[in-house]
């Protein structure tokens, strides 16, 4: 089976996030299991250009920033020209879509070429009353949702914000929930604690929440560590400010993005990963964590929330530093931190293994008229 994976944009350091470690992710996954998957996606900042991502072929384009609408605004002339011959040399086209120029046209091209077309929207198609938004759903968004062969979401919630887009309840979805690779347990901690921010740096995933709960964390363990690792995205400036105001330059390291690999080697020193962010779906970094080990800190509206409550394996916290400190106190204590340490892996294992993803989407490949391979 050859299966196209269409996502916004790729980057050496993640600039697009979670969405681009879903479909490698897949796409790695399915041809472990012997079918032809890649990737295409717009491209930028890498020199030389690849041909492939992680060893997933890949087809990128230059992007094009046209409006000042973030990843909304960014397409390749070249890409849309092209759109309509790499769907049909595709046997099934799966989209990371999002309302954007290059996921809402792969998806048309798929839908006019006859091909089936799989959603998959990562909590990025949701209600919205700007007025691009309301454009975008009126001209493409809906047509897509009710006749793409499947719509996979991951929380009720967001199958509920899919039905409301969509202006009725949609008869084609599927709940798929991320999966993370197994991956080598972290070694046994040493040195000062090291407490680890690796996401998108915007307002929604509060950064500056982070650096505030870093002097409570300071005044029992005055050696901590903190890092700040990931792309900016309007929050950097805040953050660095807060470390100057707080008098903390020493305390904190602020890497920018990082690739794969620099993520996985940040993640192996961490005792303790935080992410503050609020509505967080179903976040790839913390899966990352967990299948490492690394003993997690999420707000309650955090999609893995209850997950890692019952599993032990981190701490659900309100938003805001207090309680983000609180729990960060709590997992660096050594007993605490190894046992939620074994609960975050196991955790990692038996409700989010790869394995167990790929046999749902198969499936789903399958219903819609697919053999397999």
């Amino acid at each position: 089976m050859r299966v196209l994976h269409a996502v916004t944009l790729h980057s050496p350091r993640n600039a697009f996030g979670g969405p681009v470690r879903v479909a490698l992710n897949l796409a790695a996954g399915l041809r472990a299991r012997g079918h032809e998957a890649r990737l295409l996606a717009l491209g930028e900042e890498f020199d030389p250009w690849p041909t492939e991502v992680e060893g997933i072929p890949a087809t990128l384009y230059p992007a094009r920033r046209l409006l000042p609408l973030g990843f909304s605004g960014m397409t390749s002339p070249a890409l849309l020209a092209a759109a309509g011959r790499l769907v049909r040399e595709a046997d099934l086209v799966h989209v990371h879509l999002a309302r954007d120029l290059v996921t809402l046209p792969v998806a048309l091209a798929a839908l006019r070429a006859g091909r089936p077309l799989v959603l998959q929207t990562h909590g990025m198609v949701d209600p919205s009353g700007k007025a691009l938004a309301k454009v975008l759903d009126a001209l493409a968004v809906r047509r897509l949702l009710h006749r793409a062969g499947a719509v996979l979401y991951l929380t009720p919630h967001e199958r509920n914000g899919l039905d409301a887009v969509a202006g009725s309840a949609l008869g084609n979805t599927v709940r798929l929930v991320n999966g993370v690779p197994a991956q080598e347990e972290r070694p046994a901690l040493s040195g000062p604690p090291r407490i680890l921010y690796s996401a998108r740096l915007q307002s929604r995933k509060r950064p500056v929440d982070f650096v505030d709960a870093a002097p409570a964390v300071l005044a029992v363990h005055p050696d901590a560590e903190f890092v700040v690792a990931g792309p900016d995205e309007g929050e950097l400036p805040a953050v660095r400010a807060r470390i100057a105001a707080l008098g903390l330059g020493d305390r904190f390291t602020v890497t920018g993005g990082l690739t794969g690999p620099e993520v996985l080697a940040e993640l192996r020193r961490a005792g303790v990963y935080v992410l503050p962010s609020v509505d967080e779906p179903f976040p790839m970094s913390v899966l990352e964590a967990l299948a490492v080990g690394v003993p997690s800190v999420v707000t309650r509206s955090n999609g893995l929330a209850k997950d890692i409550a019952a599993a032990g394996a981190g701490r659900v916290v309100e938003p805001g530093p207090e309680g983000v400190a609180a729990a960060v106190l709590e997992l660096l204590a050594p007993e605490a931190n190894r046992a939620a340490s074994l609960a975050a892996r196991k955790l990692a294992v038996d409700a989010f293994s790869m394995d167990a993803v790929l046999d749902t989407l198969l499936s789903v490949y399958e219903g819609i008229g697919l053999r397999p391979a």
